[in-house]
């Protein structure tokens, strides 16, 4: 029993929930609503359900994959973060974590390869498999440097979402769907939707994982990281997330008044309430915060703003929506 929770602590459990919980509400909240606008007693055939399902088994297990291997090579840097915390070396043999990042890692790419092949989007596949091996470069090489590491990590939490513009039958060069219906949704309502909700997911995963760097800052300068407050100091990386929070907070506010205007009130009421105020009470904690503690009371508080941003899909589902 001990090994199965170690197992679960390592592929951060709670984490592919998000994950998982993100596509499912994307799809049947998000994609249902622009079919619904063409029929109005549309529904997903069996055919889709089931290719959508072994895609979020796919960004699962691949983002599992990832979240190991990071902890295999980040084991001496945790040790000194978070020493209760570290699985590898004390639950989990160091060989085991590797098996287990291949095994988890082909799944997901076995798994991607005959979603691609049977809706024909073969960007999906080429991609994931660009997810796996930044997620190895990012955990030995780009995690300890300048920015880019922080940029990756976001880029990879946007493609969650992403996936399913290329799943839901759009592609850089044709929007025709893969599962020939009689009828083409709107793919510019939801190309800008995909925009809102991965841009969203860009910055919000950016300014968590600058204020982890901020929590982690002191065993990361024991082993030469180059993170941001190590290279650019603590206050100047208060003033990059701040400057983020603020953009990302001014561009949900226009958003809202563009809702509130469609006659959207009650998702507009949401948003202020539960992701704007709660972005700014961020700010404020940021502004105080001096311990890794205190850091860390910040990166859970994102976290909870983050899934207050994915349940804002569920509005979709009930709300026609208008461009």
């Amino acid at each position: 029993m001990k090994t199965v929770t170690a197992f679960f602590r390592l592929i951060r459990l709670p984490n592919l929930v998000f994950i998982a919980l993100t596509q499912i509400l994307f799809y049947t909240c998000v994609v249902y609503s622009l079919h619904r606008e063409w029929v109005p007693d549309f529904r997903f055939s069996r055919q889709e359900w089931m290719l959508l399902s072994l895609l979020i088994l796919a960004s699962v297990f691949i983002a599992a994959a990832g979240y190991i291997i990071n902890d295999y090579f980040d084991r001496s840097i945790d040790a000194i973060n978070k020493p209760e915390k570290v699985v590898i070396d004390r639950t989990v043999k160091r060989r085991w974590a590797i098996m287990w990042h291949l095994v988890l890692s082909a799944i997901g790419l076995l798994l991607s390869a005959y979603v691609a092949y049977r809706t024909k989007t073969y960007t999906i596949f080429f991609a994931n498999i660009a997810c796996v091996l930044l997620l190895w470069v990012y955990s030995t090489t780009f995690k300890k440097k300048l920015l880019s590491g922080n940029i990756m990590i976001a880029a990879l939490t946007a493609w969650v979402i992403v996936v399913l513009y290329f799943f839901s039958g759009a592609s850089l060069l044709d929007v025709k769907g893969w599962n020939e219906q009689s009828f083409q949704f709107d793919i510019r309502k939801l190309f800008k939707v995909t925009i809102l909700y991965a841009g969203f997911a860009f910055i919000v995963s950016l300014i968590r994982e600058v204020v982890k760097d901020l929590e982690d800052m002191h065993g990361d300068a024991r082993y030469h990281c180059k993170t941001m407050p190590i290279v650019w100091g603590v206050p100047a990386t208060k003033v990059f997330a701040a400057v983020w929070l603020v953009v990302s907070m001014a561009s949900l506010a226009i958003v809202q008044v563009y809702a509130w205007q469609s006659g959207w009130w009650f998702s507009a009421l949401y948003c202020i309430i539960l992701i704007i105020i709660p972005m700014g009470q961020v700010l404020r904690l940021l502004y105080k915060a001096v311990t890794p503690a205190h850091y860390h009371h910040i990166s859970s508080y994102i976290k909870w703003i983050m899934l207050a941003g994915i349940l804002s899909m569920i509005f979709f589902r009930f709300i026609h929506y208008t461009s």
